[in-house]
């Protein structure tokens, strides 16, 4: 199966800077699968919450054995091994790594842990413009269109 996951980072920490707590969270995700796609790294704006730093922003894809819940859990095993407190920081706010499942091959879920298609993702520009970059074709099985075309739709 192939996973399509967003990284992001705004905060410096024991790895470095936010572009090397990507660099150490693509190395562990490795654990998870086989990174067979990285986008470049692309600074953006906060969104939401906008008093905080920019972002360093990318996408992977992974390829992998583990279901979308093992997965997940994987992921926000990484996070929370890099310094991350999902309880205790704002939504949106500050992050030294976030780590989000945008796509599971063409599995469509909806859970109280999990939603794949990864809800959000097609208002995104900071997940679509680097997704784009390695998975163009990539389809979201929910709206029936490629990662390109959703991209393209929202830069207009």
């Amino acid at each position: 199966m192939t996973a399509a996951i967003a990284l992001g980072s705004n905060l410096p920490s024991s790895f470095g800077t936010p572009a090397d707590n990507l660099h150490e969270a693509l190395r562990r995700m490795s654990a998870l699968g086989h990174v067979k796609a990285i986008s470049s790294f692309h600074t953006t704006a906060p969104v939401g919450y906008l008093d905080q730093p920019e972002f360093v922003n990318a996408a992977a894809l992974l390829e992998t054995t583990l279901t979308p819940h093992e997965l997940l859990h994987g992921l926000l095993a990484i996070e929370h091994a890099m310094g991350r407190d999902r309880a205790s920081a704002p939504p949106k706010g500050p992050r030294i790594i976030d780590l989000d499942l945008l796509l599971y091959d063409d599995v469509i879920l909806t859970t109280p842990e999990l939603t794949l298609p990864h809800p959000a993702m097609h208002q995104r520009a900071f997940v679509l413009a680097p997704l784009a970059e390695i998975a163009p074709e990539m389809p979201h099985p929910a709206f029936h269109a490629t990662i390109a075309k959703l991209f393209a739709k929202i830069r207009h």
